[in-house]
Protein backbone atom coordinates (compact mmCIF):
# COMPACT_ATOMS: atom_id res chain seq x y z
CA UNK A 1 0.00 0.00 0.00
CA UNK A 2 2.94 2.39 0.36
CA UNK A 3 2.91 3.27 -3.33
CA UNK A 4 -0.69 4.42 -3.18
CA UNK A 5 -0.64 6.84 -0.26
CA UNK A 6 -2.08 10.25 -1.03
CA UNK A 7 0.71 11.98 0.85
CA UNK A 8 3.26 14.67 0.09
CA UNK A 9 6.89 13.58 -0.10
CA UNK A 10 7.74 16.25 2.43
CA UNK A 11 5.46 14.73 5.04
CA UNK A 12 7.41 12.66 7.61
CA UNK A 13 6.80 8.96 7.88
CA UNK A 14 3.91 8.04 10.14
CA UNK A 15 5.22 7.36 13.65
CA UNK A 16 1.99 6.54 15.44
CA UNK A 17 -1.46 5.20 14.70
CA UNK A 18 -4.07 7.95 14.84
CA UNK A 19 -6.75 5.28 14.68
CA UNK A 20 -5.50 3.53 17.81
CA UNK A 21 -5.02 6.91 19.50
CA UNK A 22 -8.66 7.85 18.93
CA UNK A 23 -9.83 4.41 20.07
CA UNK A 24 -7.76 4.77 23.23
CA UNK A 25 -9.20 8.23 23.96
CA UNK A 26 -12.74 6.90 23.50
CA UNK A 27 -12.13 3.99 25.86
CA UNK A 28 -10.54 6.17 28.54
CA UNK A 29 -13.32 8.75 28.21
CA UNK A 30 -15.95 6.03 28.52
CA UNK A 31 -14.62 4.82 31.86
CA UNK A 32 -14.14 8.37 33.15
CA UNK A 33 -17.76 9.15 32.34
CA UNK A 34 -18.86 5.86 33.91
CA UNK A 35 -17.14 6.89 37.14
CA UNK A 36 -18.64 10.40 37.03
CA UNK A 37 -22.12 9.02 36.42
CA UNK A 38 -21.80 6.72 39.42
CA UNK A 39 -20.53 9.63 41.51
CA UNK A 40 -22.73 12.52 40.33
CA UNK A 41 -25.60 10.90 38.45
CA UNK A 42 -27.06 11.96 35.10
CA UNK A 43 -25.93 15.55 35.63
CA UNK A 44 -22.46 14.52 34.48
CA UNK A 45 -23.90 13.24 31.20
CA UNK A 46 -25.47 16.55 30.23
CA UNK A 47 -22.15 18.32 30.64
CA UNK A 48 -20.61 16.38 27.74
CA UNK A 49 -23.55 14.99 25.73
CA UNK A 50 -24.91 16.89 22.72
CA UNK A 51 -28.28 18.47 23.53
CA UNK A 52 -29.87 20.48 20.68
CA UNK A 53 -31.74 22.80 23.05
CA UNK A 54 -28.52 23.85 24.77
CA UNK A 55 -26.63 24.41 21.51
CA UNK A 56 -29.44 26.52 20.03
CA UNK A 57 -29.34 28.67 23.16
CA UNK A 58 -25.58 29.09 22.87
CA UNK A 59 -24.85 26.90 25.89
CA UNK A 60 -22.42 23.99 26.31
CA UNK A 61 -20.96 24.56 22.84
CA UNK A 62 -18.09 22.21 23.74
CA UNK A 63 -20.50 19.27 23.63
CA UNK A 64 -20.34 19.44 19.82
CA UNK A 65 -16.92 17.83 20.26
CA UNK A 66 -17.09 16.04 23.63
CA UNK A 67 -20.17 14.05 22.57
CA UNK A 68 -18.01 12.40 19.89
CA UNK A 69 -16.00 10.65 22.59
CA UNK A 70 -18.87 9.55 24.84
CA UNK A 71 -20.95 6.37 24.48
CA UNK A 72 -24.22 5.25 26.02
CA UNK A 73 -23.02 1.78 27.02
CA UNK A 74 -20.26 -0.75 26.40
CA UNK A 75 -21.96 -2.32 23.36
CA UNK A 76 -22.31 1.12 21.79
CA UNK A 77 -18.62 1.75 22.43
CA UNK A 78 -17.54 -1.67 21.13
CA UNK A 79 -19.48 -1.44 17.85
CA UNK A 80 -18.23 2.06 17.09
CA UNK A 81 -14.62 1.25 17.97
CA UNK A 82 -14.68 -1.94 15.92
CA UNK A 83 -15.96 0.01 12.91
CA UNK A 84 -13.40 2.72 13.54
CA UNK A 85 -10.59 0.17 13.68
CA UNK A 86 -11.37 -1.41 10.31
CA UNK A 87 -12.28 1.76 8.39
CA UNK A 88 -9.76 3.99 10.14
CA UNK A 89 -6.78 1.68 9.80
CA UNK A 90 -7.35 1.39 6.07
CA UNK A 91 -7.99 5.08 5.43
CA UNK A 92 -5.07 6.21 7.57
CA UNK A 93 -2.67 4.14 5.47
CA UNK A 94 -3.99 5.88 2.37
CA UNK A 95 -3.99 9.53 3.44
CA UNK A 96 -1.67 9.73 6.48
CA UNK A 97 -2.44 10.42 10.12
CA UNK A 98 -2.69 14.22 9.89
CA UNK A 99 -5.32 14.20 7.18
CA UNK A 100 -7.01 11.31 8.92
CA UNK A 101 -7.32 13.18 12.23
CA UNK A 102 -8.54 16.29 10.40
CA UNK A 103 -11.37 14.57 8.54
CA UNK A 104 -12.32 12.52 11.59
CA UNK A 105 -12.80 15.63 13.73
CA UNK A 106 -14.46 17.65 10.97
CA UNK A 107 -16.88 14.80 10.20
CA UNK A 108 -17.75 14.48 13.88
CA UNK A 109 -18.38 18.23 14.24
CA UNK A 110 -20.53 18.40 11.11
CA UNK A 111 -22.42 15.31 12.29
CA UNK A 112 -23.20 17.10 15.57
CA UNK A 113 -24.36 20.23 13.74
CA UNK A 114 -26.58 18.19 11.41
CA UNK A 115 -28.17 16.50 14.40
CA UNK A 116 -28.93 19.83 16.08
CA UNK A 117 -30.17 21.70 13.02
CA UNK A 118 -32.35 18.90 11.65
CA UNK A 119 -33.81 18.22 15.10
CA UNK A 120 -34.90 21.85 15.21
CA UNK A 121 -36.09 21.85 11.58
CA UNK A 122 -38.28 18.76 11.98
CA UNK A 123 -39.61 19.57 15.45
CA UNK A 124 -37.93 16.70 17.27
CA UNK A 125 -37.29 16.56 21.00
CA UNK A 126 -34.58 19.16 21.53
CA UNK A 127 -33.82 17.95 25.05
CA UNK A 128 -32.81 14.46 23.93
CA UNK A 129 -29.03 14.10 24.40
CA UNK A 130 -26.91 12.41 21.73
CA UNK A 131 -23.53 10.71 22.11
CA UNK A 132 -21.23 8.53 20.06
CA UNK A 133 -18.46 8.44 17.48
CA UNK A 134 -20.61 7.02 14.69
CA UNK A 135 -21.01 10.36 12.87
CA UNK A 136 -17.23 10.66 12.60
CA UNK A 137 -16.92 6.99 11.63
CA UNK A 138 -19.44 7.46 8.82
CA UNK A 139 -17.28 10.36 7.71
CA UNK A 140 -14.38 7.94 7.24
CA UNK A 141 -16.72 5.67 5.33
CA UNK A 142 -17.67 8.58 3.09
CA UNK A 143 -14.03 9.28 2.21
CA UNK A 144 -13.40 5.62 1.40
CA UNK A 145 -16.62 5.39 -0.62
CA UNK A 146 -15.09 7.99 -2.97
CA UNK A 147 -11.42 6.96 -2.92
CA UNK A 148 -11.81 3.16 -2.95
CA UNK A 149 -15.44 2.48 -3.89
CA UNK A 150 -14.71 -0.95 -5.38
CA UNK A 151 -13.05 -2.55 -2.36
CA UNK A 152 -15.09 -5.70 -1.51
CA UNK A 153 -16.55 -5.71 2.01
CA UNK A 154 -18.91 -7.82 4.08
CA UNK A 155 -21.67 -6.01 5.98
CA UNK A 156 -23.57 -7.38 8.98
CA UNK A 157 -24.37 -11.06 8.51
CA UNK A 158 -24.68 -10.95 4.72
CA UNK A 159 -22.30 -13.65 3.38
CA UNK A 160 -21.87 -11.88 0.04
CA UNK A 161 -19.14 -9.38 -0.76
CA UNK A 162 -20.29 -5.99 -1.97
CA UNK A 163 -18.51 -2.82 -3.14
CA UNK A 164 -17.52 -0.57 -0.25
CA UNK A 165 -19.59 2.39 -1.46
CA UNK A 166 -22.71 0.22 -1.52
CA UNK A 167 -21.96 -1.28 1.89
CA UNK A 168 -21.66 2.13 3.56
CA UNK A 169 -24.87 3.37 1.91
CA UNK A 170 -26.62 0.15 2.92
CA UNK A 171 -25.63 0.63 6.56
CA UNK A 172 -27.07 4.14 6.53
CA UNK A 173 -30.37 2.86 5.17
CA UNK A 174 -30.54 -0.17 7.48
CA UNK A 175 -29.95 1.93 10.59
CA UNK A 176 -32.60 4.42 9.49
CA UNK A 177 -35.15 1.65 8.83
CA UNK A 178 -34.39 -0.15 12.11
CA UNK A 179 -34.68 3.02 14.16
CA UNK A 180 -37.99 3.94 12.49
CA UNK A 181 -39.47 0.45 12.79
CA UNK A 182 -38.33 -0.28 16.35
CA UNK A 183 -38.40 3.28 17.67
CA UNK A 184 -34.74 3.16 18.65
CA UNK A 185 -32.97 6.48 19.41
CA UNK A 186 -30.34 6.21 16.68
CA UNK A 187 -28.71 9.45 15.51
CA UNK A 188 -29.38 8.94 11.81
CA UNK A 189 -29.13 12.63 10.98
CA UNK A 190 -25.70 12.72 12.62
CA UNK A 191 -24.65 9.70 10.53
CA UNK A 192 -25.84 11.47 7.40
CA UNK A 193 -23.98 14.67 8.27
CA UNK A 194 -20.72 12.83 8.90
CA UNK A 195 -21.13 10.81 5.71
CA UNK A 196 -21.69 13.94 3.60
CA UNK A 197 -18.60 15.56 5.13
CA UNK A 198 -16.57 12.46 4.25
CA UNK A 199 -17.90 12.40 0.70
CA UNK A 200 -16.94 16.05 0.21
CA UNK A 201 -13.40 15.47 1.46
CA UNK A 202 -13.11 12.32 -0.62
CA UNK A 203 -14.01 14.20 -3.80
CA UNK A 204 -11.52 16.93 -2.87
CA UNK A 205 -8.74 14.32 -2.61
CA UNK A 206 -9.87 12.61 -5.82
CA UNK A 207 -9.62 15.88 -7.75
CA UNK A 208 -6.32 16.93 -6.17
CA UNK A 209 -4.56 13.57 -6.57
CA UNK A 210 -6.03 12.32 -9.84
CA UNK A 211 -3.06 10.15 -10.80
CA UNK A 212 -2.75 8.45 -7.43
CA UNK A 213 -6.50 7.88 -7.18
CA UNK A 214 -6.42 6.35 -10.67
CA UNK A 215 -3.80 3.92 -9.35
CA UNK A 216 -6.10 3.07 -6.45
CA UNK A 217 -8.97 2.45 -8.86
CA UNK A 218 -6.88 0.04 -10.92
CA UNK A 219 -5.55 -1.75 -7.84
CA UNK A 220 -8.81 -2.13 -5.93
CA UNK A 221 -11.13 -3.79 -8.38
CA UNK A 222 -14.29 -5.37 -7.04
CA UNK A 223 -13.98 -9.14 -7.02
CA UNK A 224 -16.55 -11.51 -5.55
Amino acid sequence: MKNYRLRSRRQPRRRYSATLLIIGINIVFYFIMLFLQLSYGEKAVYEVALQPASILQGQRIWTIITSMFMHANFIHLFVNMLSLFFLGSFLERLIGNKRFLTIYLISGIIASLFFVLLAAAFGQDLTMPAVGASGAVFGLGGVLAVLTPKVPVYILFIPIAMPLWFGIALMLCVLWIVSAAAGLPIGNTAHLGGFIAGLAYGFYLRLKYKRKVAMLDSYFKFRR
